[in-house]
């Protein structure tokens, strides 16, 4: 196919003088018409950055040096670096089209969704509004969107994350681009709902012929549909080639790293292996890295499977929940009274036995984290009741329950949501051994924090620092921290690692797993990735529609699901073709 893309030397950095930062040095990559190109790396490897440089979206104190050719049919190619920035607004959307992480910021709340579309629609095909809305349904109904006619009229706020994404990838094809770039489309997303937006992806562009570029942290992810793989840095292209044989035959060790550290690439109860295994802390590659580091990091067993299920306990359960309902009004009368309700949790029952990680799995919507708020006292059931300890915790009155608190606690799915930005992170932590009168004297509660930090793998000078200082992956650290402060019995983790990188996410369930063995927590760790779940949990819960479907060992529902939701959740795991015969 002929050339689409040419990027050469491409180098960006921002600030100037002894304030300059390299964010990107010296990439060169080419993408060919109808080739999908995926970029991989960690948070800070550059690759935004890169695709933003594209379309000149980046900050006015960057520079961008090198260059980036278009090449359009029998037109010269053109330069998008060294164009006038005021000539790029041709460009973007008309010829280059980009689907954001985030589509509910990406996506306007004061207008419908039809609205925008249309609005893109006129803007670079000239029509009229009529023409538009006939097109607006008619990419609704490309994209696989349910009941085209009436998404058209809804706003952002109705819709689900995936079909949030699907009308930002409907706007993105308005104008039959010939170059996409999707940058980071499925984070966070369902396993399902990410399979379908890749295929969808996938599918798009073959139909129109057009070059892809690709973003993620997960080689996962592209396994299946990416033609093409640039591994990214600190800024640098380390690897690059085509897919399957940079997935079958890595060369640089953070290939080999990214693959390696994947949940669903690893035996259950061994720890998982990290960056540093593989590029050691100065960033130079350990001698043997291929199987020296991942075997002294596999000696260390971790103790996640604490109870086979199959045995009998006669210890009784940590916690009880009985026949739990929670539903919420969707409908009231012409005086307020509730007369519909919809049904987040649906006579749920089940028990978490005294050391088990219990894992509740499903898509968004049916019902895990209400239940995990209900178990909290965060949201206050319908009807049923909660046992924790011996004791209902569900007929307990706010007042009294504040001190109950400090047995059981959560961490939420977004460390930055939950961390105040006004206040340093040590004083978060701080914060609940005073409310709750733990220790003597302030120094001792300092001491203890600073001993937390320690165990997190965070220094004692990071007490001082505030939240917006520090990463992803260390801000759930610190997250994790404070809900340990008060040494809970029962910890609730709410998608706790589904937003991190693939590094990160290792380290942080490395990270769990010793601290259940240090601590001894019960816990129940939600999520919809059950690769994840499987390797951290003993127990499984299925949830859809409020309901349990399926519930057994981590080994059975994973390997032997029953229910043909599961199957579909297992399915739908990315990058299955990367796992070796013995793992799958």
């Amino acid at each position: 196919m002929p050339l689409l893309l040419s990027i050469s030397n491409l180098g960006v950095s921002f600030g100037k003088g002894k304030e300059k930062t390299v964010a990107v040095s010296n990439l060169s990559l080419d993408l060919r018409k109808g080739e999908l190109l995926a970029i991989v790396g960690e948070s800070g490897s550059g690759k935004s950055v890169t695709a933003l440089s594209l379309l000149r979206l980046l900050p006015k104190q960057s520079t961008i040096t090198g260059h980036a050719f278009l090449y359009r049919w029998e037109e010269q190619p053109l330069d998008l670096v060294q164009i006038p920035q005021s000539e790029i607004n041709d460009v973007r959307g008309a010829e280059i089209a980009m689907i954001f992480q985030e589509p509910m910021t990406s996506l306007n709340p004061v207008f419908s969704c039809g609205y925008q579309v249309m609005e893109s629609i006129r803007l670079h095909q000239g029509v009229n509004k009529k023409i538009a809305r006939q097109k607006a349904i008619e990419l609704f109904e490309q994209v696989k969107l349910p009941d085209p006619k009436n998404i058209l009229k809804r706003y952002p706020h109705e819709l689900s994350g995936g079909q949030k994404q699907r009308v930002m990838i409907a706007m993105a094809m308005s104008s039959n681009p010939a170059l996409l770039i999707a940058d980071e489309p499925t984070t966070a997303l369902d396993v399902t709902v990410q399979k379908n937006i890749l295929e969808l992806i996938r599918q798009l562009q073959k139909k129109n012929n057009m070059g892809v570029i690709f973003i993620t942290h997960d080689l996962g992810i592209v396994a299946d549909i990416a033609d093409k793989i640039v591994v990214m840095h600190k800024g640098e292209a380390v690897e690059q080639g085509i897919a399957r044989d940079v997935l079958s035959d890595p060369k640089h060790p953070y290939t080999k790293a990214l693959l390696a550290c994947r949940p669903a690439s690893n035996p259950k109860g061994k720890r998982l292996p990290v960056v540093s295994d593989f590029l050691g802390t100065d960033e130079t590659p350990v001698i043997g890295h291929s199987s020296l580091a991942i075997e002294k990091s596999n000696d260390d067993e971790l103790h996640i499977a604490t109870r086979n299920p199959q045995t009998s306990d006669t210890r009784p359960p940590i916690l009880q929940v009985s026949n739990l309902t929670v539903r919420f009004p969707v409908k009231r009368n012409l005086f307020g009274k509730a007369v519909q309700f919809f049904n987040a949790v649906d006579d749920v029952s089940f028990e978490v036995m005294p050391g088990d990680i219990l894992g509740l799995v499903g898509e968004s919507g049916c019902g895990k984290t209400t239940l995990g708020r209900a178990i909290m006292q965060l949201v206050r059931p319908t009807s049923g009741s909660i046992i924790l300890n011996g004791e209902d915790i569900s007929r307990i009155k706010s007042p009294s329950l504040r001190s109950l608190r400090k047995d059981f606690q959560i961490v939420f799915q977004d460390p930055y949501g939950s961390l105040n930005p006004r206040i340093s992170i040590g004083e978060a932590i701080l914060e609940p051994l005073k409310v709750h009168g733990m220790l003597n004297s302030n120094n001792e509660r300092r001491e203890k924090v600073i001993e937390l930090l320690g165990k997190v793998n965070l220094k004692p000078d990071h007490f001082n620092r505030y939240p917006h200082q520090f990463s992803g992956g260390q801000r759930q650290r610190i997250c994790i921290a404070r809900a340990l402060a008060l040494e809970p019995k029962f910890l609730v983790f709410d998608e706790s690692v589904s937003a991190l990188d693939v590094s990160v996410q290792a380290q942080v369930l490395n990270l769990l797993s010793d601290l259940k063995t240090e601590f001894g927590f019960t816990s129940i760790f939600i999520s919809h990735d059950l690769s994840v779940v499987h390797y951290i949990c003993n127990r499984i819960l299925v949830m859809q529609q409020g309901k349990i479907v399926e519930e057994g060992s981590a080994d059975q529902v994973y390997y032997n699901p029953i229910n043909e939701y599961t199957k579909k959740l297992v399915a739908a795991i990315p990058g299955k073709s990367l796992l070796k015969p013995a793992h799958v």
